[in-house]
């Protein structure tokens, strides 16, 4: 489109000597916002790379066979962006590639046309030149929406010239853990590929997806990782775009799961091309441009960074790495609670409640008196999960409990939130903050059924005495149990399981039931010494009896997959012993009856 500006008229028709001295002396005598206007009795080519390299853009008009008015425009200079102050590239040749790349998205060129003369003007492209054109982009009307829809397309045109170096990295830096689990998952995707050509058994099919659901940890981590890392050095595009691919990664995966669970054999065997595209396609834009692109923007300290929250989130079909830099082999678990002990006491410093960071100092709170260390123990115990996010949309805080709900890591701490969100999401983020901003409301809640289990989500609008907006407090609970209690319990129980109670009153001689004592003792557990009931989590039972674990393994054959350490680490996190006794067909007072026993026998 030909822009509004000042134009020089040059009429060039049947002028073919002198024509071009008289359009260098006219660019040489331009004012700011004007522009040459060329009529021809041809289209003239020729001036086309010329006035291009001395950086204008053009605007055709074709009158009738014999007539061509060219507007040649300055091209508008790329601004300065916070992720160019990290690489050192060729701004000239940024600026080609991306006025490239935004003329075939805005449409003036098509793409064998873009493909074309990008090849013509680069022998090569790398992931870094690649990555800081998209954030360019931006500036320029192309929004993340269009970028996520579009970004085989611009692939496309770098057919051929986009380069990557196979990255040497020792075992425990970050990114050479991303790219052994892009190894294994590849794995994965190899024998999806096998299985495809041959007649269904679904059994193989459902072990190989319980693997590749495994996809969702090397996406976590990256999203509360990597991306935070890159956004502080103005990279947003992983966040805003990726995000999206992955998303549509995870749901084409429970898609297929689904047609696998209802026995839709066709439907299931159809999208087995799709899945396996898109997470390969996935693989490549990793790496070759995300990691690329990671270890030129990301400093060493970065990296040192990111391993200590690696491992809370946890690993895709790989093992727990190495430490990396000046970490210590295993990272402690409280180390979260100390950074965020530290940052209370800094901010408490900061506005006069505390004169020095001693964790022994007693501060006064709305209603008590609590120590920092008092503060934080309190935060780890709720069984809820919060997170608090300031008047400025800036995530501050996030409870460090072992109730969480969603994975998160140090890394969210200081991002915006609209940054943690997948972009489907961000307008529901944004019209909460704006109605709690406004005044208009104070509370929205959410819940959602994932994986079996019911979680419920309330967003309260933070309000000081005045009645200011301070913020966001969001709380999440996993309300599975709670939604299936009945009746009343007004005495202490342990567990929740009435025949082991009634058998345990049976043999006792204590008391007789009746039926209607038999429907309250639905959730009433037989007390043990060790104080494992059925919201016991395995991991806490393995690492005080080490031997326990072995024992599962012996005990039946369906606890086999546990062998596997990256299945028994996410697992020990989460998985409850009425979630082990369900996998493994027992009832849970007769699993905890027998992990006591072997308990009582090894002690």
């Amino acid at each position: 489109m030909k822009k509004e500006i000042t134009y020089i008229t040059i009429d060039g028709r049947e002028e073919h000597e002198s024509f071009r001295d008289c359009i260098t002396k006219a660019v040489a005598g331009l004012k700011p916002n004007e522009g040459i206007h060329v009529i021809k009795d041809f289209e003239p080519f020729p001036m086309y790379k010329m006035m291009e390299s001395k950086g204008f853009d053009r605007y055709v008009e074709k009158t009738n066979e014999e007539e061509y008015h060219v507007y040649f425009t300055p091209r508008e200079e790329l601004g300065k962006i916070k992720m160019g102050e990290y690489l050192n590239l060729d701004n000239k040749k940024i600026e080609k590639i991306m006025w490239i790349k935004l003329n075939y998205l805005k449409g003036k060129i098509s793409l064998e046309n873009a493909k074309k003369e990008m090849r013509e003007s680069f022998n090569e492209v790398t992931p870094q030149e690649f990555a800081i054109c998209e954030q360019y982009l931006q500036q320029y009307g192309i929004s993340d929406d269009e970028l996520a829809e579009r970004m085989e397309e611009i692939l496309e045109i770098f057919d051929g010239i986009l380069v990557s170096n196979k990255l040497e990295l020792p075992e425990g830096h970050p990114i050479r853990t991303y790219l052994d689990e892009v190894v294994a998952i590849r794995k994965v995707l190899s024998e999806m590929k096998v299985l495809k050509e041959k007649k269904l058994i679904k059994n193989q099919w459902a072990e190989l997806y319980d693997k590749l659901e495994n996809i969702n940890i090397h996406f976590a981590r990256k999203q509360n990782q990597l991306y935070p890392a890159l956004e502080a050095k103005g990279f947003d595009k992983p966040s805003k775009v990726m995000w999206t691919l992955e998303n549509n990664i995870r749901n084409i995966i429970k898609q297929a799961k689904g047609y696998m669970e209802a026995d839709e054999d066709q439907q299931f065997l159809s999208i087995q091309g799709e899945v396996i595209e898109m997470v390969e396609d996935m693989m490549v834009k990793e790496e070759e441009i995300l990691y690329p692109t990671s270890m030129d923007l990301l400093t060493d300290e970065d990296f040192v960074e990111m391993r200590k929250g690696d491992d809370e989130i946890g690993y895709c079909l790989i093992e727990q790495p190495q430490s990396y830099g000046n970490n210590i082999d295993k990272i402690p678990t409280d180390s979260s609670d100390k950074e965020l002990l530290k940052d209370l006491a800094l901010v408490l410093e900061k506005h006069g409640v505390l004169n020095s960071t001693s964790n022994d100092e007693v501060l006064d709170v709305s209603q008590g008196k609590l120590t920092l260390e008092q503060i934080n123990l309190i935060f780890k115990h709720l069984q809820v999960d919060l997170s608090y996010v300031d008047e400025n949309e800036i995530v501050k805080f996030y409870s460090d409990t072992k109730h969480r709900v969603f994975p998160r890591s140090a890394g969210v701490i200081g991002r915006k939130v609209q940054n943690c969100h997948p972009r489907e999401s961000v307008g529901t983020v944004e019209e909460i903050i704006r109605a709690f901003r406004n005044g208009e409301q104070d509370e929205a809640e959410f819940w959602l059924e994932i994986g079996g289990k019911f979680i419920y989500i309330i967003y309260n609008a933070v309000r000081d005495e005045g009645g200011n907006f301070r913020g966001v407090l969001e709380m999440m609970q996993d309300v599975t149990r709670i939604r299936s209690l009945e009746g009343s319990q007004r005495l202490l129980s342990w567990s929740n399981k009435k025949e082991e109670a009634l058998e345990d009153k049976k043999d006792k001689n204590e008391s007789k039931v009746d039926k209607d004592s038999k429907d309250k003792l639905e959730i009433i557990e037989v007390k043990n010494e060790y104080n494992i009931t059925k919201e016991t989590i395995i991991g806490d039972v393995v690492k005080k009896y080490p031997f326990i674990k072995d024992f599962l393994f012996e005990l039946s054959p369906k606890f086999s997959k546990l062998k596997n350490p990256i299945i028994f680490k996410t697992m020990s996190f989460v998985a409850t012993l009425e979630m082990i006794s369900e996998r493994g067909g027992f009832e849970v007072q007769d699993l905890i009856g027998k992990i006591v026993k072997e308990i009582d026998t090894k002690k």
